[in-house]
């Protein structure tokens, strides 16, 4: 029996839960280094405390808004997308760091793009295929317009460059084509030229993404290379046990380990509360996982549908991406984990996304879709 207040409750209390988390392990992760770095070993947590508020402010009151009114703003979004997208090019105003280019830079924040590109491309495709659906079979109908838009997107986010978040995009495509009903035949299609067309990428700075895969297969075997982050984070992981060393009392971000408040912040989670945090972390994640698809099973419409779908995808996919990473079950990929890693722009637009899948589900009327 699908519960509207309960779905209400879980994802107010799930997200906020991992923000308070996240809040605590990134002061415990980058403290030190950013006493060393900037001389203040409290200016992430700063940040982050600034984003936290603002992106549960932004959540509660999003929540209130028709989620209908979404689709007038999918093309304005997608515009405003790409422009800032390729903003980030514009000496002066595009930020460096670690040699990628993907923040608009401010005098005290930066601001990513392609975190509001994800959720501008999810409202654009849940509006577009809700309105082809009766012609959603045609390959110029259902699915030519939406490579078009869609590709383009994930192609200014490689130039940054950002492999993992380009992945992502067409990640999203075809989960929506697949979602959607396009026929099997054009998926395969093409499934089979993506492949064809990553060659050039494989290719392209070659040795660096084939070491990758080779510390993939044995990190061990290369951990003064690029298995060094891997090997790191597992030795967290295994130092941590069941119960952790206690907050603030891990080693591997004692400059060990690469991007403890970022990327592997689930390593930093594993050592100082063990394997009981890291097993809470996933099964909060479950939680918002479950309701999301619970959302837009009983969504009023279709494009209510494929709005909770896109965002749940999302949320869950680079969950699975980082955790899968930081575990050594996947390449290295810059994949953040949401609500928990440092990172404002990331932080931001996946509370206000929560936001609006409770809108959906108060919204809804509570009959299955089938």
């Amino acid at each position: 029996m699908y519960n509207k207040r309960l779905i209400h409750n879980i994802l107010i209390f799930v997200p906020v839960t991992l923000v308070i988390m996240g809040i605590c392990m990134v002061y415990s992760a980058s403290c030190i280094n950013a006493a060393e770095r900037f001389n203040d070993g409290t200016l992430f947590l700063k940040k982050q405390v600034i984003f936290a508020l603002a992106g549960i402010i932004g959540m509660l009151l999003i929540m209130r808004v028709p989620y209908r009114q979404y689709r007038r703003f999918a093309y304005p979004f997608l515009f405003i997308s790409v422009a800032l997208l390729l903003a980030v090019f514009i000496p002066g105003v595009g930020k460096k760091a670690g040699g990628a280019c993907r923040w608009l830079g401010f005098s005290l924040f930066s601001f990513q793009p392609s975190e509001f590109a994800k959720l501008a491309v999810i409202i654009f495709l849940s509006y577009s295929l809700e309105k082809k659906e009766q012609n959603i079979q045609i390959f110029s109908i259902g699915v030519l317009p939406h490579l078009m838009v869609v590709l383009p997107i994930a192609g200014l986010v490689l130039l940054q460059p950002d492999f993992g978040t380009a992945i992502i995009f067409i990640l999203l495509l075809f989960a929506f084509l697949f979602v959607a009903g396009v026929p099997r035949r054009y998926l395969v299609s093409l499934i089979v030229l993506a492949a064809v067309a990553a060659l050039p990428l494989v290719i392209y700075k070659g040795a660096y993404r084939i070491q990758r895969i080779f510390a993939f297969l044995d990190p061990w075997a290369h951990y003064k290379g690029a298995g060094y982050h891997v090997v790191q984070s597992l030795l967290a992981f295994g130092s941590g046990g069941l119960w952790g060393r206690g907050l603030g009392c891990g080693t591997q971000k004692l400059l060990y380990l690469p991007e403890p408040h970022t990327d592997f912040i689930l390593s930093v989670i594993g050592e100082e509360i063990g394997l009981v945090g890291v097993l809470g972390v996933i099964v909060l994640f479950g939680a918002i996982l479950y309701c999301g698809l619970q959302i837009a099973l009983n969504a009023c419409d279709l494009f209510g549908t494929y709005l909770a779908l896109g965002i749940t995808f999302l949320i869950g996919l680079q969950a699975i991406i980082n955790m899968d990473v930081v575990m050594g079950l996947m390449p290295t990929k810059g994949t953040t984990l949401p609500f928990i890693s440092y990172g404002g722009t990331s932080l931001l637009m996946n509370l206000l996304s929560v936001g609006i899948l409770v809108g959906i589900s108060d919204q809804s009327d509570c009959r299955v879709r089938q």
